[in-house]
């Protein structure tokens, strides 16, 4: 006879009643992220949204994306802060589309977990929820996994999907840049979701265990204003969310703005994603001067660099350098873009401007 017995699944650590109440804490923050496409709410095996509205359109592209947090969850972990790294999740991925100009209609979110609480996960998802209200989407559904014994109880990693649409004869294209363009630029918040390795390093928690006496005097020492910041402190400044761009820039497409391309600027930078948005005869040139922007860089970003004794092309291909997204214009509607921007609350600046070449990025003071 077998001298097996019988464990239940509560036994390996998944707490199944925990997650209900998770899923019940949230129900009115994905509610309230509706669009009058969404069918039904959350709870059956699919996201139900509607694309008759699609039809309206002469060639409708449905372009989706999918990206994470990264390492900057360590940090959030280390300071018991969860608000905001939901909206981080969200700008990720709905930035990322808006570059060809699509309209975000609906998230996905996905939580791996070590042990759920409904608490903690509320205040995960709230940060999800109103990311897709700054971005026009819908949180359809999504997915909370607990991981007992391959993740701490604490620790969760987050991913994000979205999906979108485009007109086709409307949708952006780096084909149309051309020599003599002009690059604007729209203000980040700071580090954003990109770097964090580096900044994990700078700041001095690798290692550290969130939950942890060691934990809490890092969270203290963090959490002390800084000169060099402007008296805020490194957790505020390296906390703030992701800039979502969404609504005033789709305002600006519908009113006839003629951009010709947009870049998100992620992880490598500036050198790394405003080549995406060039003609492959095209080098942008961007304005710098050792290492100085021609623009204000976020003082966050400056400490963090200095610390890093950064060069200028490591800073440039590791941050945003205060740039959050690049439009790339005609020289002649430079003025009237620049002040439709600037009308929907924006506060645009110049970046650098187009060139022949073979689609890359270079900076003006090594030219």
């Amino acid at each position: 006879m077998s001298d097996s017995k019988h464990v239940a699944y509560e036994d390996a650590g998944v707490d199944i009643a925990e997650g209900g109440r998770a899923v019940d804490a949230i129900k009115q923050m994905v509610k309230d992220t509706n669009r009058p496409e969404v069918i039904g709410g959350i709870g059956g095996f699919g996201g139900l949204f509607s694309a008759a509205a699609l039809k309206d359109m002469e060639d409708p592209i449905l372009i989706s994306g999918t990206d994470g947090v990264g390492t900057k969850l360590v940090l959030a972990q280390i300071m018991d802060r969860h608000e905001t790294v939901g909206q981080d999740l969200v700008a990720m991925c709905v930035n990322d589309i808006l570059a060809s100009g699509a309209e975000p209609l609906f998230f996905l979110d996905y939580v791996a977990i070590g042990h759920i609480e409904a608490e903690h996960m509320a205040k995960i998802i709230k940060g999800v929820a109103d990311g897709c209200k700054l971005a026009g989407c819908a949180l359809v559904g999504g997915e909370m996994a607990e991981h007992p014994g391959v993740m701490a109880p604490a620790d969760y990693d987050l991913a994000g999907f979205t999906v979108g649409v485009v007109d086709r004869p409307k949708m952006l294209d780096p084909a149309n840049v051309r020599p003599g363009d002009v690059i604007l630029g729209l203000p980040s918040t700071g580090v954003h979701s990109n770097g964090y390795s580096l900044v994990r390093k700078v700041i001095g928690v690798d290692g550290i265990k969130p939950g942890t006496p060691e934990a809490a005097a890092k969270a203290e020492e963090l959490s002390r204003p800084l000169e060099e910041l402007g008296g805020a402190s490194l957790a505020d400044a390296l906390l703030a969310p992701t800039r979502i761009y969404v609504k005033p820039i789709l305002e600006l497409l519908r009113g006839g703005a003629p951009v010709h391309a947009i870049a998100h600027i992620t992880g490598g930078g500036i050198t790394e994603n405003l080549n995406r948005a060039l003609a492959d005869d095209v080098d942008a040139v961007v304005t710098r001067n050792g290492a100085e922007m021609g623009w204000d860089v976020p003082p966050v970003i400056t400490y963090v660099s200095r610390q890093a004794e950064l060069a200028p092309n490591e800073a440039c291909k590791t941050f945003n350098m205060g740039v959050g997204l690049c439009l790339i214009v005609a020289p002649e509607d430079e003025a009237a873009v620049t002040e439709a921007l600037v009308a929907l609350g924006e506060k645009p600046f110049r970046v650098g401007e187009c060139v022949e070449g073979s689609g890359k990025v270079v900076y003006s003071d090594e030219r």
